[in-house]
């Protein structure tokens, strides 16, 4: 099967350029709070020709300040190379961080950069950096990206070391897995270094560039596939070893000893993890050979996933426990406090410790303990006293007739633990424009069966992408009752709160702020007590974070069954 990328569609020719990843090229057009981007040409030279001697795109003068679209603000340039230039900015419209690039409109790559945004933006992967818009206007083109301040580049975290295992297996195993989706919808990246891999807070791998970075420099591959794996494995052999796999220096890393050849990363640093050596080299196979000793070469991502799968999992490495220092009692509760300091060389005697019940306080304790248990005889002589009498009465009554009919007017308690049909449900998504989500599976979260669901839409991360709070599920009792539990089965594990309207309301409220939070909790099955006795006809189940699935890599929640219980 030919093997052709469409990450860059009508790109220039690229022909008389090495290897990505052999090379020691370091630009990215993407960025991360507090990491400038890097590139090995100067930000501040600016060629005027090409090497055929054809004139190049200047790249638009444009300055901090600058408004794209009375919309997106420019505040800092960190990218300006061969005609185009990136830029951090502000999307003033939805008050957050982005990332743009920008070039004219009638640069040579101006078309093949638009096409890849595009394409790259349908894939709509959360592993991935997101593409915001693409958009040419006033002869300019510019493609508005995602900003992650919470990231740190991979360039940065080797600055200090290798990685751990743990942390080098998540990392292939999550960029491997990322990329082989990315192929399968056509896309390569052609441009995946160590720049362009992100660490968020929460230990998720991003990607960023995906097809777009290779289009701003013209960028191409008649073996995408082959390149993207090779570029996976200088990944995972940079972070196992802290060396770039190549005889050149790149990313802040130094290259291997001259004529020495690919030697594996258990042989460059002692402690690697012999597995994960062993996938580095798989992947980073030279013309069809590998210097593996065992095992075949990898040539496309889903083949280095599969590989992966065949490993024993390594799981985290267990927390640390650090013992509690030692009890030191103080001065005082040695029986110093107040005295003398003793001269020095005079042995001093030591004094055994009175008995803890011939002390003050012991005394005292005796007392009390003394005085309970006379109360303690006086109450319960007194109700067994009690219930004699109240025996001796029934027995003096029983010729009078005990009637237990309709008549009784003492109010009945209700039975607790007795389940509460489900009259009707919907979903509630209040700060959605439609304040709708996924309405036609509604019925799935109370139709008795933890084999259906019904799901989310997909978000960027665990909190709906910092777009709302949450969304939920009303769920219709049919009638005012009392709610002693609610139980609720989820896909993955879950955060979720459980709120209520007002005993009062004559119909089912549609505004948040008219359900009141009554419980909380998370994980695969929760049980939702209220802390109070709870009367109500309506209750909202609302998710408040969501898990990642792992069929389709993207946050979503799922409800599969809710139970309701008096």
């Amino acid at each position: 099967m030919a093997e052709r990328s469409t990450a860059a569609v009508d790109v220039a020719d690229n022909s008389g350029e090495t290897s990505l990843t052999a090379k020691a090229d370091q630009s990215t057009a993407d960025g991360v709070a507090n990491n400038r981007e890097r590139d090995t040409d100067s930000d501040e030279v600016q060629e005027t020709t090409r090497p055929d001697g054809s004139e190049k795109a200047s790249p638009p003068e444009l300055h901090s300040g600058h408004k794209l679209a009375r919309r997106y603000r420019l505040e800092e340039c960190v990218t300006r190379l061969d005609g185009f230039s990136s830029w951090r900015a502000v999307d003033e419209k939805l008050r957050r961080a982005v990332g743009v690039h920008v070039l004219p409109a009638d640069h040579t790559r101006a078309r093949s950069v638009l096409a890849a945004a595009r394409s790259s933006a349908l894939l709509g992967d959360p592993r991935f950096v997101q593409v915001l818009d693409a958009v040419e206007e006033n002869d300019l083109v510019y493609v508005v990206h995602e900003w992650l301040p919470d990231a740190t580049e991979l360039t940065t975290l080797l600055a200090s070391g290798p990685l751990e295992v743990y942390d080098a297996y998540q990392l292939v195993s999550q960029v491997s897995a990322a990329m082989a989706a990315a192929h399968r919808e056509g896309l390569a990246h052609l441009r995946l270094n160590p720049n362009a891999v992100l660490r968020t807070s929460t230990g998720q791998w991003r990607i960023r560039g995906l097809a777009v970075n290779a289009a701003l420099r013209g960028i191409k591959s008649d073996t995408p596939q082959r390149t993207d794996t090779e570029a996976i494995g200088a990944l995972l052999y940079a972070a196992l070893t802290q060396r770039w796999p190549y005889e050149s220096d790149a990313y802040g890393l130094s290259g291997l000893p001259k004529d020495v050849g690919l030697i594996p990363p258990d042989q460059v640093r002692a402690g690697v993890h012999r597995g994960l050596s062993e996938l580095a080299m798989r992947a980073l196979a030279n013309d069809g050979a590998t210097a593996s000793r065992h095992e075949s070469p990898c040539t496309t991502p889903e083949e280095l996933v599969k590989a992966i799968g065949e490993m024993p999992r390594i799981r985290p490495p267990e927390p640390a426990f650090t013992a509690p220092p030692e009890y030191q009692r103080t001065t005082y509760q040695q029986g110093t406090y107040g005295r003398q300091a003793p001269h020095p060389g005079v042995t001093q005697p030591v004094s055994a410790p009175p008995s803890p019940l011939q002390s003050r306080t012991g005394k005292a304790l005796k007392w009390a303990v003394s005085a309970l248990l006379i109360a303690a005889l006086g109450l319960g002589s007194w109700q067994l006293a009690d219930a004699l009498m109240d025996q001796g009465g029934k027995a003096d009554n029983t010729d009078r007739t005990q009637t237990t009919d309709g008549n009784d007017k003492s109010p009945k308690k209700p039975v607790s633990g007795k389940p509460i049909a489900i009259s009707s449900a919907r979903d509630f998504d209040p700060f959605a424009a439609d304040g709708s989500e996924k309405p036609s599976d509604i019925g799935k979260v109370y139709d008795d069966s933890t084999a259906t669901y019904w799901q989310t839409d997909y978000y960027l991360s665990a909190d709906f992408g910092r777009l709302k709070s949450g969304v939920g599920v009303i769920l219709d009792l049919g009638k005012v009752q009392q709610v002693g539990k609610v139980t609720v089965t989820f896909v993955g594990d879950t955060s979720v709160e459980l709120r209520s309207a007002s005993a009062d309301a004559a119909s089912e409220p549609t505004s948040f702020e008219s359900y009141t939070k009554v419980a909380e909790g998370s994980g695969a099955t929760v049980e939702l007590k209220p802390g109070k006795t709870l009367k109500t006809r309506y209750v909202l189940v609302w998710l408040t974070k969501l898990p990642l699935q792992p069929d389709d890599g993207k946050w979503r929640g799922r409800v599969a069954d809710i139970k309701v219980t008096s």
